[in-house]
C-alpha cells in the first residue's frame, strides 16, 4: 500500500469528510500513518470522534483497494489528489476541495477558461434550446463547458459543446462505475471522448440523493462563472449558484417565461443581483479579463467566413437570414418580421440550414 492507496481508503470511509482528512494528514504527516494507528491512539489524540476512529480501523481496506483498482484499471481512470500538479488549480482553491478526484477522459489545462451551464432537469424546449445554443457558442470560442450530465439543461449543454467540436466536463454525483441517469450512456461516452467525466466518489458509489448537492460545488469550482438557464424555486442549479457566489465566481441568469415554474428560481437570482444575460456576448464582456486571447482567433475569422457564405444567397434567403441573430426566434415571429407566410419561410429556412448558416433548435426556434 502506498500514500495514494491510503488516501483512496480515507476518502471512501463513511463519515469522513475532506476537512477531516486534511486535518489528519496535517496532524500525522500522511495518510499511511493515519491508517497505521489503532482506535485507541486516534481517540487519545482527539483527532476524530470515537465512532469515526472505529470506522477507520474497521474499514475493509484490502478488499476495497482490490476492487477499486480493478475498476480504475479496467475503465482507464486517472486518480488525482489535491497534492498533484495535474489537479485543477481553480478547484484546489475552493473551500472543501475534494482530496481525491477520479477522471475519465482528458481534463483541460488550467490556462483554458471554463464556464458552467446548469438548470432544471424538467426543462422546457426553450430552455434546452438556449442551453445548447449558449454551450455551442462557448465551445466555438475555445471555452470548456462544465455541467452535471443530468437530464434537461445539463445534457443539452454537454450536447451543444460536443456538436460545436469543443470540450466539456461532466461532474457526477456517483462513482464513475455508474452512469447516471442510465439513458445518458451514449452522452457519457461522447463526453469522455471530447473532454472528461469527473467524480470525487469511490468507483462503486451509487447515485445517492445527498451526493448531488455536494458535487455542485465542484461544477462551480472548476469554472470562472455559472450560467443558470432554468431553475424552479427549489433547484439543484440554485445550489450551484450559491456555491459559485461563495467561491467568488460570477453568476449569470437567462430570463424565461414568467408563467413557468422553472423560471421562478432564475428570476429570483436576477432580483438578488445575478447578471441577466441574453447572449454569450454578455458573458464574454463581463469575463473579458479572464478570457483575453481565448476568443481572438474566432472573432478574427468570423467576418471573413460570413462574407464568403452569404455571396450565393437568394434575395428571399438573405431577407430571412438578416432577421435571425444569436438569440432564438420562433418561425412565426420570423414570418412577421419578413412579411411572408410560414410555407415560404420554411423553404428559405431549410436552404439556410443546408448551407450551415443557421441552426434549428427545439420548438421551431432558429439561431445563426
Amino acid at each position: 500500500m502506498n500514500e495514494l492507496d491510503a488516501l483512496l481508503i480515507l476518502n471512501a470511509i463513511p463519515g469522513m469528510g475532506n476537512a477531516t482528512i486534511r486535518k489528519l494528514l496535517e496532524y500525522y504527516g500522511g495518510a499511511l500513518k493515519v491508517l497505521s494507528l489503532s482506535e485507541g491512539q486516534l481517540t487519545a489524540d482527539q483527532a476524530v470522534s470515537p465512532g469515526l476512529a472505529a470506522a477507520i480501523v474497521q474499514f475493509p481496506k484490502d478488499e476495497f483497494l482490490r476492487c477499486e483498482k480493478a475498476f480504475v484499471t479496467r475503465q482507464d481512470i486517472r486518480v488525482l489528489t489535491f497534492q498533484d500538479k495535474e489537479y485543477p488549480s481553480r478547484l484546489r482553491d475552493i473551500a472543501d476541495a475534494p482530496v481525491v478526484i477520479y477522471v475519465r477522459g482528458q481534463l483541460v489545462s488550467d490556462s483554458s477558461p471554463a464556464i458552467a451551464v446548469v438548470g432544471s432537469r424538467r426543462a422546457s424546449l426553450y430552455g434546452m434550446g438556449v442551453a445548447e445554443q449558449f454551450a455551442g457558442r462557448l465551445a466555438e470560442l475555445g471555452i470548456t463547458v462544465v455541467s452535471g450530465m443530468a437530464k434537461g439543461i445539463d445534457a443539452a449543454a454537454h450536447r451543444g459543446a460536443l456538436r460545436a467540436g469543443g470540450a466539456t466536463v461532466a461532474v457526477l454525483g456517483c462513482g464513475l462505475n455508474t452512469i447516471y441517469p442510465p439513458e445518458n450512456e451514449k452522452l457519457f461516452a461522447e463526453i469522455t471522448a471530447g473532454g472528461a467525466v469527473v467524480s470525487e466518489f469511490p468507483m462503486t458509489m451509487p447515485p445517492i440523493a445527498h451526493n448531488f448537492p455536494r458535487r455542485n460545488r465542484i461544477i462551480s469550482g472548476l469554472s470562472l462563472g455559472v450560467i443558470v438557464v432554468e431553475a424552479a424555486q427549489k433547484s439543484g442549479a440554485l445550489i450551484t449558484a450559491d456555491f459559485a457566489l461563495e467561491q467568488g465566481r460570477e453568476v449569470y441568469a437567462v430570463p424565461g417565461n414568467v408563467n413557468s415554474a422553472t423560471s421562478q428560481g432564475v428570476h429570483n437570482l436576477i432580483k438578488q443581483g445575478a447578471k441577466l444575460v441574453t447572449s454569450v456576448e454578455d458573458i464574454l464582456e463581463d469575463l473579458s479579463p479572464h478570457l483575453r486571447g481565448a476568443t481572438d482567433e474566432t472573432r478574427k475569422d468570423a467576418p471573413v467566413k460570413e462574407s464568403k457564405d452569404l455571396t450565393a444567397l437568394t434575395q428571399a434567403e438573405r431577407l430571412v437570414y438578416d432577421s435571425i441573430n444569436d438569440r432564438p426566434v420562433h418561425i412565426d415571429d420570423l414570418a412577421d418580421r419578413c412579411g411572408t407566410d410560414v410555407l415560404r419561410m420554411t423553404v428559405a429556412l431549410s436552404r439556410l440550414e443546408l448551407k450551415h448558416l443557421i441552426k434549428q433548435l427545439p420548438g421551431k426556434l432558429f439561431v445563426r
